[in-house]
């Protein structure tokens, strides 16, 4: 039995192997292309745009991993379920009991890698090489606009934009924090961004949104104000304190994640979108194991040995799983559903399928 475990075992690996050369190839040819750009464009040296590739792949290894265990997975299983090896284990009494824990066992261990990667490696290489292209490409107020962060940059705001398209700007909420009172918010579904050349200072046409604003009537009462449009001027705080850019989700590991979701909450203002930062870490990471649970008993079923099958079925799993992650997530930044259903439902749905396909696999 130790020796049949031991070969199932190491043709995983060959095929993990394989899976994550090829997945993460077709991850980093648009990455490369990117960088090939900045060296002739921008005249950027190529040690440099070495550094930028060196940071890229722990942010490609976290997603090429996970899909690697599955597809490796689909093959292994899959050729032995079409050479009818598996029916054959089972006819002699053989269980396939030690093989699917040894499989958990590496998922497991494999999701404990991701999670080191979530928190300590790729927050580091993945802040660095934001700054690095930062220094690089630009030097001017736009520079610091980033898509899902507190930007924390401009004086007297804390901005955060749910998406940036070139210079127009979608669902924004800009907060002006003040002693002893809520903080003043202004929401806008969408916004335009107007540059004032050679100055330390961003225009930003909002429009279709919503503004608290002071009663002249009654100066320490509010009221909220609906427009159609609603230009504001960012100033950038002075350059020795604009240094460093301010941290996205993805660049703070999990303590400092959990120390910014307490210094928001305290500021009043909402902080699901670094929830959800922090959920994700996790989610993310143990989306090996659910892979390699929902890869089995798949495998069998459909009983195709075809390599190219086994890529497509994998795919095709993962393009579900990332599809759902995304609307959850999406639900959970605008409060709709709790951070941690958001992040955790693709992780739960297929760890549920998982547990149903491998129930009625050894019922049969």
């Amino acid at each position: 039995m130790k020796i049949l475990t031991d070969y199932i075992i190491k043709e995983w690996f060959k095929l993990f192997l394989l899976s994550l050369l090829v997945v993460s190839f077709v991850l980093l040819v648009g990455n490369v292309t990117k960088l090939v750009e900045l060296m002739i464009d921008k005249g950027v040296y190529i040690y440099d745009v070495i550094k930028l590739f060196l940071f890229i792949l722990p942010s490609m290894l976290i997603y090429s991993i996970p899909i690697s265990t599955l597809t490796a997975t689909l093959l292994c299983f899959g050729r032995l379920a079409s050479d009818n090896e598996i029916i054959a284990m089972r006819s002699s009494g053989i269980s396939l009991y030690h093989v699917v824990v040894d499989l958990i066992l590496i998922g497991l261990l494999f999701s404990l890698l991701g999670l080191y990667f979530n928190d300590s490696l790729l927050p580091k290489t993945h802040y660095r090489m934001r700054s690095m292209l930062l220094n690089i490409g630009m030097k001017n107020p736009t520079a610091y606009l980033e898509e899902r962060t507190f930007i924390k940059t401009f004086k007297n705001y804390i901005i955060f934009i749910y998406r940036i398209k070139a210079d127009q700007l979608e669902n924004i909420r800009i907060y002006q924090p003040r002693t002893d009172k809520p903080p003043r918010m202004i929401i806008a579904k969408r916004g335009q961004i107007i540059q004032i050349p050679g100055k330390d200072i961003l225009k930003v046409e909002l429009r279709d949104g919503m503004a608290d604003e002071s009663s002249f009537k009654k100066p320490g009462q509010p009221f909220k104000l609906n427009f159609k449009t609603y230009p504001i001027v960012l100033q950038l705080k002075d350059r020795k304190d604009n240094k460093k850019l301010d941290k996205k989700n993805s660049d703070m590991n999990i303590a400092e994640l959990r120390s910014e979701i307490e210094t928001i909450k305290n500021m009043g203002i909402d902080e699901a979108p670094l929830r959800v930062g922090l959920h994700k870490k996790f989610a993310l990471a143990f989306s090996s194991l659910i892979f390699i649970l929902l890869g089995f008993p798949l495998a069998v079923r459909v009983k195709r040995r075809e390599r190219s099958l086994g890529f497509g079925l994998s795919l095709i799993v993962c393009l579900v799983y990332y599809l759902i992650l995304a609307g959850g997530e999406s639900l959970a930044l605008r409060n709709i559903i709790p951070a941690f259903w958001g992040v955790w439902i693709a992780d739960i749905v297929f760890l549920f399928t998982s547990l149903f396909l491998i129930i009625k696999f050894i019922e049969e």
